[in-house]
């Protein structure tokens, strides 16, 4: 079996909030801050299972203040909301890149599902 694509550059984008991520299969992306936080590999947003998912809210403007590697296989972000728990491994990192307009797409469904508006604020 072949094994997943890894990051060969992982760059923060503060201002912007985005994080520019680029795999040595040439897949190149740049995920947002709040959709790295709203799709956050740990329990408290996951569940152990997929019906225990806890849809996240208020995460607009969320940042990431911190990335810390974990050995040779994945990142720990830190939020700006305190949120600093789960792993993100390379291969969930290239998951997320590969299906990140479903994912997006998604998450917004199930915002306006529960009758919540997303509130940005202007960067300008």
């Amino acid at each position: 079996m072949a094994s997943s694509p890894i990051p060969i550059e992982i760059n923060l984008q503060q201002k912007s909030k985005l994080l520019h991520i680029v795999f040595n299969d040439q897949t190149e992306c740049k995920l947002s801050c709040e959709f790295l936080r709203v799709y956050s590999p740990s329990a408290e947003v996951q569940g152990h299972h997929p019906s225990q998912a806890v849809l996240q809210i208020g995460k607009e403007n969320v940042n990431i203040l911190k990335i810390s590697p974990v050995g040779q296989y994945a990142i720990k972000l830190h939020f700006s909301d305190g949120h600093d728990t789960g792993l993100y491994s390379w291969a969930y990192l290239y998951k997320l890149a590969k299906n990140y307009d479903q994912l997006w797409m998604e998450y917004i469904m199930k915002l306006d599902e529960s009758g919540v508006k997303r509130k940005v604020e202007d960067s300008e």
